[in-house]
């Protein structure tokens, strides 16, 4: 199950260097425009303490975690939805994704310089949130002339669609973002339909410094963010991108001892890939058996067959029924045989709809 969360934001504010920390691809991350010209792809594991669980009950031959892709895309500037900067393309490069990581400079540094000249955090989103929204705009009103005359013709598709459209374009003429619209089970999927870079879910990544990490409510930038992200019921993740890309380097022991010399628990790459994981939509459930214990990556809401279509057409086609436990009840039993006798164990049929943390052995026949 392919889906990309692309990590968005102004020049410099430390994407790439997020992106390298993040994949440990090495993406150049130097101190002038436009670094990053082609977006970088890097396929991350979703932490998952789960999955090291079962391995360590099932002892299989080989663990499989779950994956997840992140796009770094360049720098965006205002101007953008007009082409200024590489603008086009840019957000061309957004639209492909299915939600954005917005990474927010919160942090003062004269060696770094700033596209603007300063250090704004809301002045970098609104300027981002902008160029997002004239570029739906444009695509909005092309096609509410094109629908427009086909609705005359009295066509119910059309109609329906131009209602949508009128109800986007007076939101995206007051500046705000699609995402801010309530809409029907019908029309989201007309929206689905328009492609629209204002109706992607957004995290907001604020990047401050090693000395601002662990006490990051010291910080009146990161306060700011809180604020605004709280408007927009959106999240926000702290981060340090440099001590990021320093512990992505270290094996667990001295991942650890860097970490309490921060002053957190936990990395917050790891805490980003998880929310992001999450922002989508999505779940795990997983597979455990001699051979193989595996994290399978699925949307919330999708029922058995479906999900075991996700290993293969053939399960899902010839689906007879799923044998089921909860990862919380295997991990307190120990082992299926026991989970069984304790009566934790389900034989799940076609509308089951499966739940983060099931572990699933499926039966079918074709």
């Amino acid at each position: 199950m392919a889906l990309t969360a692309g990590i968005v934001g102004l020049p410099n504010v430390g994407k790439s260097t997020l992106f390298n920390a993040i994949t440990k691809a090495g993406v150049e991350a130097a101190n002038y425009h436009f670094a990053t010209i082609d977006p970088n792809v890097g396929m991350v594991e979703v932490p998952d303490y789960r999955l090291q669980r079962l391995t360590e009950l099932v002892h299989p031959k080989k663990t499989v975690p779950a994956t997840f892709e992140f796009t770094d895309i360049a720098g965006i500037v205002k101007g953008a939805s007009q082409g200024e900067g590489l603008g086009n393309k840019f957000l061309s490069h957004i639209r492909q994704v299915d939600a954005i990581c917005h990474v927010v400079r919160c942090f003062d540094d004269e060696n770094i310089t700033h596209v603007e000249g300063r250090v704004d955090p809301i002045a970098d989103i609104e300027t981002l949130n902008l160029e997002l929204v004239l570029a739906d705009l444009e695509s909005v009103e092309k096609r509410y002339t094109r629908v427009a005359k086909v609705a005359k013709t009295k066509d119910k598709e059309a109609i329906a669609e131009l209602a949508v459209l009128e109800k986007i374009k007076i939101v995206l003429e007051d500046g705000k973002s699609a995402r801010s619209i309530e809409f029907s089970k019908e029309e989201q999927l007309i929206v689905k339909s328009l492609f629209l870079l204002t109706t992607k879910p957004v995290l907001y990544v604020a990047n401050v410094s090693e000395e601002e990490v662990a006490e990051p409510n010291n910080n009146q930038y990161v306060q700011q963010v809180l604020k605004f992200a709280n408007g927009e019921n959106a999240e926000v993740i702290i981060v340090c991108a440099r001590a990021e890309e320093e512990i992505a380097e270290l094996d667990d022991e001295d991942k650890n001892v860097f970490l309490e010399a921060l002053g957190i628990s936990e990395s917050g790459l790891d805490k980003l890939i998880r929310v992001a994981y999450h922002l989508l939509g999505l779940a795990t459930y997983f597979t455990a058996g001699e051979q193989e214990v595996r994290a399978w990556t699925f949307h919330r809401g999708m029922k058995a067959p479906q999900c075991a279509g996700i290993i293969h057409t053939d399960f899902e086609r010839g689906f007879i029924r799923a044998e089921t436990v909860s990862f919380n009840d295997l991990n307190e039993f120990k082992n299926m045989h026991a989970a069984k006798e304790a009566g934790k164990v389900r034989l799940e049929g076609k509308d089951y709809i499966v739940q983060d943390g099931d572990v699933m052995l499926f039966r079918f026949n074709v």
